[in-house]
Order: C-alpha cells, then sequence, then structure tokens
C-alpha cells in the first residue's frame, strides 16, 4: 500500500467526520409560540410569603415550620415539599429597603422555566419537558427513573428529589399547570402571582412581561407607578408606589439562553445569589459537545473503513495483474 493511499484514505474520513460534527452544532432554542410566564420584582416584595403559602395549598404540600417556634411556614430553600421560596438578601445592619449597603432585599426563588432547558436537555427518558406552545417546563413521575441527571442539569438548583419517600420523585414548580392543578389550562393565573398582595410576582405572557420590565427601567425614581397586580392584563388592579432605583438589567431575557420566569431588582443580581452565566444555554453547549464527542469516537472506525478500502482495492489490482 503506497504512503499517499494511506493518508488521503485516512484524511478523507476525517474530513468526512468534521463535517459531521459540525452539522450537529446548535445555538440556542427560541421562546415558545405562546410563552407564558412570570415577572418577579425584588423592590416590590415585602416578604409576607403569600405566595410560598399559596404554593403549598395549590400543590397541596404541607408547611414547612421552623421546629415548634413558628406556626407559619419557614422553608429556607427549595425542596421536595418547597416550590417557591423568598430568601433575603442582607448587609450591615440591614435597615434600607433595596440598598446594597446596610440594606435588605427580598428574592424569589423557583423554577425558571428556561427557553432552553438542561433539565430536558440532560433527562434520558423525556421525564422533562418543555411544552412547544407556552414554554412551561413539567416533570413527568410516570416516565422518571430516578436518575436523578436533571438536578445536574439545571444551574438554579430546582429539581428536588423527596429521599424521604421510599419510591423517591422529582419535584418542580410546573408552574400550576399539571396533572390535578391545570390552573393555565383553565385561564387562571398562577398561585403565587394571585396571592401575591403587591404584584411583586406578575403573571402574563413572556413578551408582555419583558416589555413591562423594560417599562419599568425608564421609569424616573421617585414617581409615582401604579404596579399591575396578578395578570399583567388586568387593568383593574394595582399597587401604588414610588419607582425605585432599578438595575438595568432583566435577568433571564438573555441568561443561558432565556427564561421565562424574568426577575427584576435594585440590587445586583451576583448579591441576591444567581449564578454567572453566559448567553449560550448549558444544553446548547452540551448538547454541541456531546454530539462532537460521539463523532470523534467513531473516527478509528471511519479512518479503516477507508484503509480497507484502499487495501481490498489493491489487492483486486494484484489479483488482476498475476492473471
Amino acid at each position: 500500500m503506497k504512503r499517499r493511499d494511506f493518508l488521503k484514505a485516512s484524511l478523507g474520513g476525517g474530513a468526512a467526520l468534521l463535517g459531521a460534527g459540525n452539522a450537529e452544532a446548535r445555538g440556542n432554542l427560541e421562546p415558545a409560540e405562546e410563552a407564558i410566564g412570570m415577572l418577579y420584582d425584588s423592590t416590590l416584595c415585602i416578604g409576607c410569603k403569600a405566595c410560598v403559602s399559596k404554593c403549598k395549598e395549590v400543590n397541596g404540600m404541607p408547611p414547612t415550620p421552623l421546629g415548634d417556634e413558628t406556626a407559619w411556614d419557614s422553608a429556607y430553600d427549595l425542596s421536595a415539599q418547597t416550590l417557591n421560596v423568598i430568601k433575603v438578601y442582607s448587609d450591615g445592619e440591614g435597615e434600607l429597603k433595596d440598598a446594597v449597603e446596610n440594606g435588605y432585599a427580598f428574592e424569589k426563588r423557583s423554577c425558571m422555566h428556561c427557553v432552553d432547558p438542561g433539565c430536558v436537555s440532560v433527562c434520558p427518558v423525556t421525564a422533562m419537558r418543555r411544552h412547544p406552545k407556552t414554554g412551561i417546563v413539567t416533570h413527568h413521575p410516570d416516565a422518571c427513573i430516578g436518575c436523578r441527571t436533571c438536578m445536574v442539569g439545571c444551574p438554579y438548583n430546582v429539581p428536588q428529589f423527596d429521599y424521604d419517600n421510599p419510591f423517591g420523585e422529582i419535584h418542580k414548580c410546573q408552574m400550576c399547570n399539571q396533572a390535578g392543578v391545570e390552573r393555565i389550562d383553565k385561564g387562571q393565573m398562577t398561585g403565587c402571582a394571585e396571592a401575591c398582595p403587591t404584584g411583586a410576582t406578575l403573571f402574563g405572557s413572556r413578551k408582555a412581561l419583558l416589555e413591562e420590565a423594560k417599562r419599568r427601567m425608564t421609569l424616573k425614581p421617585g414617581e409615582i407607578y401604579n404596579y399591575p397586580r396578578g395578570d399583567v392584563r388586568n387593568p383593574d388592579s394595582h399597587h401604588e408606589k414610588a419607582v425605585p432605583e432599578y438595575r438595568q438589567h432583566v435577568w433571564g431575557e438573555k441568561e443561558a439562553g432565556g427564561t421565562n420566569v424574568l426577575h427584576i431588582s435594585s440590587i445586583p443580581f451576583d448579591k441576591l445569589g444567581m449564578p454567572p452565566l453566559q448567553e449560550r444555554s448549558y444544553a446548547s453547549i452540551s448538547e454541541t459537545v456531546q454530539h462532537t464527542l460521539y463523532s470523534y469516537m467513531a473516527l478509528p472506525a471511519i479512518a479503516l473503513a477507508g484503509l480497507t478500502y484502499v487495501v481490498r482495492r489493491n489487492t483486486e489490482d494484484e489479483e488482476g495483474d498475476d492473471s
């Protein structure tokens, strides 16, 4: 076998492989056709936890008291029994609301319902699913095998496994639209948005919520604004409040491909515990790497196939010459 033929066959197989690997690369998914979500405005939150209580009522979950000291829900973080929780940022004496120094602020934790969800991408049995029209990300226990890969694939640490249940199960916010609840399909809003007295959690289409978030950032600090409550489309329910100094950043507009749950605040999001994320989604990165890796694993086989063809051709040529 000639060296030139060997190199030609090997490089030819490698080129074909690289072309196939590049074809597998993908960008972020786009928001769903009729994406719905929520807008959380940290400056409006008063820490009453009405959203936490309503969420547990809707989902039939018990409160999480702090020992015998409290009669109300004192959940510190997300868990199999808590799908929505209010956390607190505090600095110094914590005297000033929405101030970075010597201040405090509230932050809500629940499923962000990512536009390009990592939990859906890594689930091996499609137990995690993104609705093609609404963009709601739901978990389906009938399909789940309990591998908990979704917990690793979520940058927000949202899916929680019920370790106290001998059969186990993943729990997360389903945006009040899972089997047995289905508030959205019935034309209702999410329970947390319905219960919020100040409109800190607002329900609606992702497009309308993004517009509302950006509108607030154009308002003059100190002027009075009628903040809509419940549903962003509801013209009758408002909470009147002076406009704060907003950070010019809508969390979820672009982070990791974007989310259907958007957040705005006067406090930097890293201080509120949000993870450092780039604009490209984890799902698009991991799927591209996986597809490329699997393709490169096939490189020896492709090269061998090319070499086998050359050897066979040369052998047939030699047999023809002998005859």
